[in-house]
Order: C-alpha cells, then structure tokens, then sequence
C-alpha cells in the first residue's frame, strides 16, 4: 500500500514548494488518511494545584489567549488568585509543559474567573479536565451553583460550556473594559 499525497488524497493539484503536510493513518480505519494536526494523538494530561513558580507561564498564555480589554494584568491575575477562597488548577503534559488552567473562586455559590487552554491543546479534552477538577472540587467545598461569564461573541467558549450543562441567564452590558457585552451562565452542581 502506498502512502497518499496531499493533492491524491484531497484531489488537488500539486502542493506548492512550501505547504508540507505529513498524513498519519487513523487507527480505525488504516485505508484512511488525514493530516497529522486533526489526528488525536494520546497525551497524558495531569491535572494539579497551582505552584508559585508557574505564574508568569499562566500570565503569558492568558496573554495569548484572550484579547486586549478581555485578558488580565499580572496585578489582576495575582489579585484574583489571591483572593481568599480562590484556587487555581494547571494543566500539564508529560514533559511538564502547561496546557492550560482554570482560576475559580468557592463561596456559597462557585464562580470560573478564567479557564485557558494553549491553542495547540485545544479542542484535546484539557479544558473539559480542568473544568471537571473545578466542579468537583467546588462541590466539595459546600458550592451548590457555579456561575462564570463570557463574552457574547465567543462562539466557541459558549458551545463548551453549554455542553458542560450551563445555562445563559443573563447579558451584562460592556462588561468588558473593550465594551463588549457578556453572557453570564450558570449550573447547578448539586
């Protein structure tokens, strides 16, 4: 059995000198081809409480990802962090590398201030892990809701947390210091 090209294995015309894609057999079906950045490779993910020394990586990837006016200044992700009540959880591969984590806050009523996943751990499971330690971790501790906000136009983040079982129950005007609005959504964790 031969091994496909790009063009065979999309019917297209020849690759250009600097588009290099490697195609992996899935392992269902080894006739089958895809592109080696849609296959799901097994990764194993540790899911842990947060160190001191691992602050300035989760400052760095709230940077990359969330836009100006909707990420946070070290002193607001300190501050939040910090607060009393608050914990926070990483994500880590195997090699140590940060994944992703969540900042949550547990009172009567839980509350998600922030949950970032690394865009090449996107879409692998880490943010339904980390969302997953929170919860449980806020039931625990007494919490009977969790409520989080998110901003209008984030199509992706609102797709995931309703598949978690939230609910939209309100939109906060300019919410956002850019002045976009938010969504805020809720669950029952009970």
């Amino acid at each position: 059995m031969s091994i496909p090209t790009l063009p065979q294995a999309r019917g297209q015309g020849a690759l250009s000198t600097a588009t290099v894609v490697l195609l992996v057999p899935r392992k269902a079906h080894a006739e089958r081809w895809m592109p080696e950045s849609l296959y799901n490779v097994a990764v194993a993910i540790v899911v842990r409480d947060y160190k001191p020394e691992d602050f300035e990586s989760l400052w760095r990837m709230d940077q990359e990802c969330f836009p100006r006016g909707m990420s946070y200044s070290k002193q607001e992700l300190n501050g939040f962090m910090g607060h009393r009540g608050s914990f926070t959880l990483v994500a880590i591969d195997g090699k140590e590398k940060l994944q992703g984590f969540i900042v949550a806050h547990c009172a009567a009523s839980g509350h998600v201030i922030t949950i970032d996943v690394g865009p090449g751990a996107r879409r692998t499971g880490v943010g339904s892990r980390l969302l997953r330690a929170a919860e449980e971790r806020m039931r625990v501790a007494g919490c009977r809701a969790v409520g989080l906000e998110t901003a209008v136009d984030n199509l992706t983040a609102l797709s995931f947390y309703k598949r978690h079982g939230y609910d939209v129950v309100r939109t906060w005007p300019r919410y956002y210091s850019n002045g976009v609005d938010a969504l805020v959504l809720k669950k029952d964790l009970n």
